[in-house]
């Protein structure tokens, strides 16, 4: 279950739903957000290292569902395929419509 108020949503152009599970000290974080804006492309983020408690224990348990690493950032797009790290590549794939390979 999303916390609405730990989520922040970018508006832009809709290619799915896409969520980024991040920390708000990570470069590459920050890379990644400034790339999809860059894109143009609608997206959601939490900031998982801002969380405390019980909501910070599920956001993270969520991004070890979807990489056992928990490493950031991670891109879940449409509950079924996931980006890990900072992936220019794919990003911009996403952003064409091709999805992720």
């Amino acid at each position: 279950m999303v916390m609405e108020d730990s989520v922040k949503h970018v508006e832009g152009k809709n290619i799915g739903h896409v969520m980024m599970y991040a920390l708000s000290t990570c470069v590459w974080c920050k890379k990644t957000k400034a790339l999809l804006d860059s894109l143009g492309l609608e997206y959601s983020y939490v900031d998982v290292d801002l969380l405390t408690g019980e909501e910070r224990t599920r956001f993270a348990n969520e991004v070890g569902r979807w990489n056992p690493n928990r490493s950031f950032p991670t891109i879940v797009v449409n509950d079924s395929a996931v980006i890990v790290g900072y992936d220019e590549l794919k990003l911009n794939s996403l952003a064409k419509g091709q999805g992720v390979a």
